[in-house]
């Protein structure tokens, strides 16, 4: 299982932005974004479940997060609003074969990421 991101670049504080996750065979996945800041743990954002088969969203407590899955397009989405220039890091997809977690250890496969950086 491969996968592969994209989407990142500088964005200006208060803008959105959306990352994407292409990863073909990873129906039997779940698919986890993460993201690693400067000096700082990776940390868990937003998880998928494998059983999920359509596109639907799941937002994060606060809103501003909210991921997607296409299995047609074997694309998982990310999905940034209000951005902060706490959100700058590298922004990670991963699949994993059990149920959704916030830990990476319960992640097999890993992207190379894909830096996002807030900034006026």
């Amino acid at each position: 299982l491969q996968l592969v991101e994209s989407g990142g670049g500088l964005v200006q504080p208060g803008k959105s932005l959306t990352l994407s996750c292409a990863a073909s065979g990873f129906e039997k996945y779940a698919i986890g974004w993460f993201r690693q800041a400067p000096g700082k743990e990776r940390e868990g954002v937003l998880c998928i479940e494998s059983s999920v088969r359509s596109t639907i969203s799941a937002d994060d407590e606060k809103g501003r997060f909210t991921i997607s899955k296409d299995n047609a397009k074997n694309m998982v989405y990310l999905q940034i609003k209000s951005l902060e220039p706490e959100d700058t890091a590298i922004y990670y997809c991963a699949a994993g074969s059990n149920s959704c977690s916030r830990h990476a250890d319960d992640f097999a496969f890993w992207g190379q990421g894909t830096q996002v950086t807030v900034s006026s």
